[in-house]
């Protein structure tokens, strides 16, 4: 019997098709998905039933395992509790996105755990689980109302080309499908990069859509110093950073981003793209620091998601973040390590600049000893 194929694009009630498709995978069918990569082949990952037919569907080897589609990069903790710093980094900066990571699941019991014996085995085969979170709207609202994971791969008979069409997944596994959802051919027309995330580092199991050398500046730690312009505070507090990274590696400042660490400003309330204040630059080429180029720019979301550890000028800074982005929390700081402020030498004369960035240095030393720059 042929699948029911449904048009996302012509249909007229999304909710409905979400609701059909998570009735499905809990009654044990399978679900062809539209990604950004190729299109998935689904089934949920709490039905054994629906598991065993990805395998028979495909001709696959119960040797190979199976990725689960999860809802975000938080609920990857609550699968993987300890899966490690890279792991974590490389979730909150790409998903949803074209990334598979590859991680141990330890000994923490994770939600893996609760997945039924004959379906662990097949996703965890070796004690590590691969997980992603698709980056497509309908995917994730079908993820989002199902209990539990998607058991997830390529649509195609095992060696063939991934399917990028609805038609060609109808054409590939045909009646072993109870459900098409069609949104026309995929974003990227490739299958996703695999990546086996370690606590020492990662490597690169399958090169797809990001190559190595994306894969290397997303796993790079990521340092953002925070005031409110971003014109003095921040920028001065950027160029003092980047010289202690340089010097706690052993390196030239111009090479801390070869050795995966990142440092950046940004202002709660900077416009983009002004000059920084001509005390703070005179008083950083008094320490042999260029800050002449900075280019101010807002805080972002972006920013924020992406950043490892906040440093923030003052306590204000600090709250202002957390009640705009809460999940921050565990990632931001005041730069005193005692909490208090860093003042604003904005309109003063040149010796308040000086005063303010012996403060920075004093603190950005402090703070330096604390980093596990890796």
């Amino acid at each position: 019997m042929p699948p029911l194929v449904i048009d996302l694009r012509r249909a007229d009630d999304h909710r409905d098709v979400v609701h059909r498709a998570v009735q499905t995978l809990a009654e044990g069918g399978l679900v062809v998905f539209p990604t950004e990569t190729v299109y998935g082949l689904g089934a949920s990952a709490r039905s054994v039933a629906g598991v065993e037919k990805i395998f028979e569907a495909k001709g696959r080897s119960l040797q190979a395992p199976l990725a689960l589609a999860i809802k975000s990069a938080e609920e990857a903790l609550d699968y993987v509790p300890q899966m490690g710093r890279i792991a974590e980094r490389l979730a909150r900066r790409c998903w949803p996105g074209p990334i598979t990571l590859v991680v141990e699941t330890g000994e923490a019991g994770g939600l893996v755990e609760q997945l039924p014996e004959a379906v662990r085995q097949v996703v965890l085969p070796s004690g590590s689980v691969g997980l992603r979170v698709p980056a497509h709207d309908t995917t994730l609202a079908v993820l989002q109302m199902l209990a539990g994971p998607i058991a997830l791969t390529s649509v195609n008979l095992s060696g063939e080309p991934a399917a990028v069409t609805a038609a060609q997944a109808v054409e590939s596994l045909g009646d072993h499908l109870a459900l098409v959802l069609d949104d026309g051919a995929c974003r990227y027309g490739q299958p996703s990069t695999v990546v086996r995330a370690t606590a020492d580092g990662f490597s690169c199991l399958r090169e797809g859509v990001v190559n190595q050398s994306a894969l290397d500046r997303l796993s790079s730690m990521i340092i953002l110093l925070v005031c409110t312009g971003n014109t003095c505070r921040s920028p001065m507090a950027e160029v003092m950073m980047r010289q202690l990274v340089a010097e706690k590696l052993g390196c030239a400042v111009e090479e801390i981003d070869q050795h995966g660490v990142l440092v950046a400003s940004a202002g709660i309330a900077a416009a983009p793209g002004c000059g920084p204040s001509a005390e703070a630059v005179v008083v950083m080429k008094e320490k042999s620091l260029c800050l002449a180029n900075h280019a101010s720019q807002p805080l972002t979301e972006k920013l924020v998601r992406h950043a490892d550890v906040i440093l923030t000028m003052t306590g204000g800074h600090r709250q202002a973040i957390l009640r705009r982005w809460p999940d921050a929390a565990s990632r931001t700081f005041t730069l005193r390590p005692d909490a208090g402020d860093i003042n604003d030498p904005i309109g003063g004369p040149i010796s308040v600049y000086r005063v303010c960035a012996e403060q920075v240095e004093s603190a950005l030393r402090e703070r330096i000893n604390e980093l596990e720059l890796k």
